[in-house]
């Protein structure tokens, strides 16, 4: 049975394992607003999921969640399998804390704290946004397909450097080894796209990887995807391509392309990698995606 405390999950290995040094300063905001939290650590990948599907299936009205990108993944993979998904209010602990910037959370976890004590404490009512699903898996930010999910698995084995440039490194190193340009078609709200892609991704909100806003246009209020594709690129094309793309002037250059979908499936000649919210998946050479509008309650 749900109880007045508020969960607090979090991740202990968020943001390189800067977390435990911080979760303190959060719980102490709370209680000092007059909320009582009940806090629980994540040991394993899955925890945060299980967690937030058993605290809402119970009726817990609201859940907190400290850490990345990843974290608010399992979150909201939870939440939404739940038949009475809890409203989510989230602490940025990660390292590119892409979902967090797309619905201006702050950033320093304290302040993003106080906010959100003061929301709850003034029974403010959570505001809705939408949130994606690929075969089957939910995403609160974005899915990426092809190189975008090669530089996610590069940057998930890098050790060093801590922050967002780990991601502009991985995304040299890829690279530097070459680029896989796969035959595809693509069927878009009953169209088909066919032909070699460097990369798709479906947006929620604008950033991915912490640097880069790959669909800036996106807002994920719209019951909207943003699919943002890449012709067959090579790597001089794409160098040429990466000053613009940090600063989301990208689109409409030559080989990039921008729609926005409803549902999406993505067919490969080859089985190719993906992630879901900067969480790489198996590789699979079949691709269903689609939105669905105001799904997650935030808070």
């Amino acid at each position: 049975m749900p109880t007045d405390a508020l969960p607090l999950l979090y991740n202990p290995r968020a943001g390189r394992g800067a977390a435990p040094r911080r979760i303190g300063a959060i719980v102490s905001i709370f209680e000092s607003a007059g909320l009582d939290v009940s806090l629980r650590a994540s040991s394993a990948a899955g925890d945060i999921e299980r967690l937030a599907r058993q605290l809402s299936d119970a009726g817990t009205r609201r859940l907190l969640v400290a850490g990345g990108d990843g974290s608010i993944h399992e979150a909201v993979n939870g939440l939404l399998a739940s038949d009475t998904p809890a409203a989510l209010g989230v602490l940025a602990l990660g390292t590119g804390n892409d979902f967090a910037k797309a619905n201006t959370i702050p950033l320093e976890p304290e302040s993003a704290a106080t906010l959100l004590a003061e929301r709850i404490s003034s029974g403010i009512e959570p505001r809705a946004v939408d949130a994606g699903r690929l075969n089957g898996r939910f995403f609160a930010n974005g899915a990426g397909i092809g190189f975008d999910a090669e530089v996610s698995v590069t940057a998930a084995a890098m050790r060093r450097p801590a922050g967002r440039v780990v991601y502009l490194l991985a995304l040299l190193k890829v690279l530097a080894r070459g680029i896989a340009t796969p035959r595809v078609s693509l069927e878009v709200d009953g169209e088909t796209i066919a032909g070699q892609i460097t990369l798709a991704a479906f947006n929620v909100g604008p950033w991915t990887g912490g640097l880069f806003p790959i669909a800036p246009m996106a807002k994920n209020d719209d019951g909207r995807l943003d699919l943002v594709y890449a012709d067959a690129l090579d790597r001089r094309r794409l160098l040429a391509l990466l000053p613009g793309l940090l600063k989301g002037r990208h689109i409409g250059r030559p080989g990039v392309h921008h729609r926005p979908v409803v549902r999406c499936r993505l067919r490969a000649e080859e089985a190719l990698p993906s992630h879901l919210d900067g969480e790489n998946q198996p590789p699979a050479r079949e691709f269903a995606v689609d939105i669905l509008p105001g799904a997650l309650q935030l808070l």
